[in-house]
C-alpha cells in the first residue's frame, strides 16, 4: 500500500498543470455523465482562452449533466465539442451547428474513437484509490476506461472525487497506467424523479403483462419506464442486464421483484455500464458485489445481451411510421438525443430465448400552433433520422396497446400501427396506407 501511495503523491497535481499535457490536434475523451472530469476540462479551456496558438482541440463525449467552460461560444473554432449522445447541455449548440453530433451505436463507441480515429488523452473521474493501486470508474465505464486502455493513448489522467461509489466489474485502472491525478470532491449529478402520468401507466401496463417471472431487463429512465417498473411489483426472480442503472432497479430489489437467481448469463449480478440517477441509485451501487460495471462494447454487444433468457428491453421513441421504422433521436433534422443503446438491445432481445423488445411513444404531440398531430405517420416526417429499421422493430407501444410487427407484412404492419393510434386519425392513416399501396 505504501508503494502505491508514493505513487500517487508523485503523480498527484493541479488541474492546470494537467491541462498541459493537451497539445494542437488533440483529442481528449471523456465518459458519459458523471464519468466527465469537470476541473480538468473547466482548466483546458482556461489555457486555451490564454494561449491563442492552441487550437484544433475536439472533445468527445456524451449525456452531458453539467455545464463545461470549454462549451464557451468564444471558443468556437478553437475546439470542437463532439457528442456522441446529445444531452440537454449541448442540445441547443448541436442545433445551431456550434457542436457536433457523431451517430453512434453505443456498443460501437469504443470502436468510434479507438479504430475510426486516434484519441491521444482520457480524462475520467473515478473514485478513491483502494489498497491495491486500482480506481474504480464508478457509475461510468462506457466507453472511457477501454479507450484508456488503448496503447495509442499519449496521456490517461484521472479526476479523484471521493463521491464517486466504487463499483466491481471490469472498470479498474492502476496508479501505475496514469500519467497525472487531480482531485476534486463534488457532489455527484442526480436526477430529479420525473412523475408518472396516465398515460405512462397505460403503457407500462401493457408492456408488463407481456413480461414473465424470470425476466431479464433492460429500462431507462422517465414517466415510462417508472410505470413499467410500478407494473412489475408484482412480477418474480427478475434480473439486470442494462446499458444504464436506474432508482427504479433499485426500488425492485428492494421489493424482492429483483433477484437475478433465475439469470442465464452472468447469475446473481447486475450487468451494466453507466449509472444515473439519484443519490439512492449511487449508494446502492457503492462497493455492491451484486453490481458490475463493464465496457459498452461488452454490455452492449447484441451477442451477449442475447445470452440472457427471456431478455426485455423497453425504450422510448418520437416517430413511428406505418411500415415499423422508429425515428427517436430527432425532430426532423434537429438532433434531440442519439442512437445509444436501443438497438443494441433490440437486436439483443431478439437474439434471447423468449426475449421482447418494446419501443413507447404517446400517439399523439401538440404542435406550436396548438394543433394536435399524430405520432404514428404514413411515412416519416422529411429530414427525421431512423433510428430502428422496420426490419429490426418487434413490438410498439402506446396508451392505445401494442403493436406487433416482427416478421410481418405491410398489410399486418399497417392494421397493427393504425390499432394503436389515436382514434381521430385512424381514417386518415388508412386512407393513406391505401394511397401509398401499403394495403388494397
Amino acid at each position: 500500500m505504501q508503494r502505491w501511495k508514493e505513487m500517487y503523491k508523485q503523480k498527484l497535481t493541479t488541474p492546470e498543470e494537467a491541462a498541459k499535457l493537451v497539445k494542437n490536434g488533440d483529442m481528449v475523451v471523456s465518459p458519459l455523465s458523471n464519468g466527465q472530469p469537470l476541473a480538468l476540462i473547466n482548466a483546458v479551456a482556461e489555457r486555451i482562452k490564454k494561449e491563442e496558438n492552441l487550437v484544433d482541440i475536439n472533445f468527445v463525449s456524451g449525456v452531458d449533466v453539467r455545464w463545461f467552460d470549454l462549451y464557451h461560444p468564444d471558443l468556437v473554432g478553437r475546439v470542437v465539442i463532439d457528442s456522441g449522445f446529445v444531452g440537454p447541455v449541448v442540445r441547443d449548440f448541436v442545433g445551431k451547428g456550434l457542436f457536433t453530433y457523431t451517430p453512434v451505436r453505443l456498443g460501437e463507441s469504443v470502436d468510434m474513437v479507438n479504430r475510426c480515429r486516434r484519441c491521444d488523452i482520457v480524462g475520467m473521474v473515478v473514485a478513491p484509490m483502494d489498497k491495491h493501486g486500482f480506481f474504480s470508474t464508478g457509475t461510468n465505464c462506457d466507453w472511457g476506461w477501454e479507450t484508456a486502455k488503448n496503447p495509442g493513448i499519449r496521456h490517461i489522467v484521472l479526476e479523484v472525487n471521493e463521491n464517486m461509489p466504487r463499483t466491481h466489474g471490469t472498470n479498474q485502472i492502476h496508479i501505475s497506467e496514469v500519467d497525472c491525478l487531480v482531485e476534486n470532491t463534488i457532489p455527484l449529478v442526480q436526477l430529479p424523479e420525473i412523475p408518472v402520468n396516465e398515460k405512462d401507466e397505460l403503457i407500462g401496463r401493457y408492456i408488463a403483462d407481456m413480461v414473465e417471472d424470470g425476466s431479464c431487463i433492460q429500462i431507462g429512465i422517465g414517466g415510462m419506464p417508472n410505470a413499467v417498473a410500478k407494473f412489475l411489483m408484482e412480477k418474480k426472480d427478475l434480473s439486470v442486464h442494462s446499458e444504464m442503472l436506474a432508482d427504479s432497479m433499485v426500488d425492485l430489489y428492494y421489493a424482492g421483484v429483483i433477484t437475478s437467481a433465475k439469470k442465464s448469463f452472468m447469475p446473481y449480478k447486475w450487468i451494466a455500464t453507466f449509472a444515473l440517477g439519484s443519490q439512492k441509485l449511487y449508494d446502492f451501487i457503492d462497493d455492491n458485489p451484486l453490481v458490475e460495471m463493464h465496457t459498452t462494447r461488452f454490455v452492449n454487444d447484441p451477442y451477449i445481451i442475447g445470452k440472457n433468457d427471456k431478455m426485455i428491453s423497453v425504450n422510448g421513441t418520437l416517430e413511428v411510421d406505418l411500415t415499423g421504422q422508429c425515428a427517436s433521436e430527432s425532430i426532423s433534422f434537429a438532433q434531440r438525443s442519439g442512437t445509444g443503446g436501443q438497438l443494441d438491445f433490440v437486436q439483443g432481445a431478439w437474439r434471447s430465448k423468449g426475449g421482447k423488445s418494446f419501443l413507447t411513444l404517446y400517439s399523439t404531440y401538440t404542435d406550436k400552433e396548438g394543433k394536435v398531430q399524430s405520432k404514428i405517420k404514413p411515412v416519416l416526417t422529411n429530414g427525421i433520422f431512423t433510428t430502428v429499421s422496420r426490419t429490426d422493430v418487434q413490438y410498439v407501444v402506446t396508451e392505445y396497446g401494442v403493436a406487433n410487427l416482427k416478421g410481418q407484412n405491410l398489410r399486418t404492419r399497417v392494421k397493427e400501427m393504425v390499432k394503436i393510434a389515436h382514434p381521430d386519425f385512424r381514417d386518415e392513416l388508412l386512407f393513406e396506407a391505401k394511397r401509398l399501396n401499403f394495403i388494397p
